[in-house]
């Protein structure tokens, strides 16, 4: 089923695609990217070959999960996706534990951001996130991504109380991939309760760096957003 899963993938390259994904996800040489290689698979193209391929053994993922190829990376992500959906609660924690055994193969934002609310988030709901809080603090980029992208799914559960609190915990992080995650999540906040979402501003949007705050306030009138950035 490997075989048959990195042939498809083979199939739907795209060298122009290619190129451009090449320049987007920042792989030159001091980039946050660097060394990744793309084949130019959407992400939509993707998602159909992750669940064609569903049932593919932890050994088969493992071997896709750790390729150099962006989007073997990513469609191996995907497949734990749709296993962890149909899972039941003693497959998703071997979902979840093998997810986080491999978790040095997640080092760039877009295969967080499809990945990690879905299986990590969802399994911590109604459990202890203390290592969503562990993650925030951590020196690796991407830990801290992750901490920030997982409770996406509290907030589409209207839970914020977790998003609010490592939003905070990463209102100094140097890194604006961070910034554009904590303000992202927040601006979603704030679609589903503006009054929890300005509370918080009211209280950091001094100290919040310019790209964060700006991404919060995105869907702000301009009074407002003027308002807010107004240090």
């Amino acid at each position: 089923m490997l075989k048959d899963i990195k042939l498809d993938l083979e199939k739907l390259s795209n060298p122009e695609k290619a190129k451009i994904y090449q320049r987007f996800f920042k792989t030159g040489k001091g980039e946050y990217g660097e060394g990744d290689v793309f084949i130019g698979l959407t992400v939509p193209e993707q998602r159909e070959l992750a669940k064609k391929y569903v049932d593919l053994r932890f050994e088969e993922i493992k071997e896709l999960i750790s390729d150099r190829i962006y989007e073997h990376r990513l469609t191996a992500l995907l497949v734990l996706v749709y296993k962890f959906e149909k899972a039941n609660e003693k497959q998703k924690k071997e979902i979840v534990d093998f997810y986080l055994k491999n978790l040095k193969y997640s080092n760039n934002w877009g295969l967080i951001d499809c990945v990690a609310d879905k299986i990590l988030g969802s399994y911590l709901m109604d459990k202890n996130k203390e290592i969503l809080y562990k993650f925030a603090e951590s020196k690796d980029l991407w830990e801290r991504r992750i901490a920030i992208i997982s409770t996406f799914t509290f907030i589409k559960n209207n839970r914020f109380e977790d998003t609010l609190k490592i939003s905070k915990i990463l209102l100094k992080d140097k890194h604006d991939l961070i910034h554009k995650a904590v303000g992202w999540m927040l601006r979603e906040i704030g679609k589903r309760d503006q009054k929890v979402l300005e509370k918080f501003l009211l209280k950091y949007h001094k100290e919040m760096p310019r790209t964060m705050l700006r991404y919060a306030i995105e869907r702000f009138d301009e009074d407002k957003r003027r308002f807010y950035l107004r240090k």
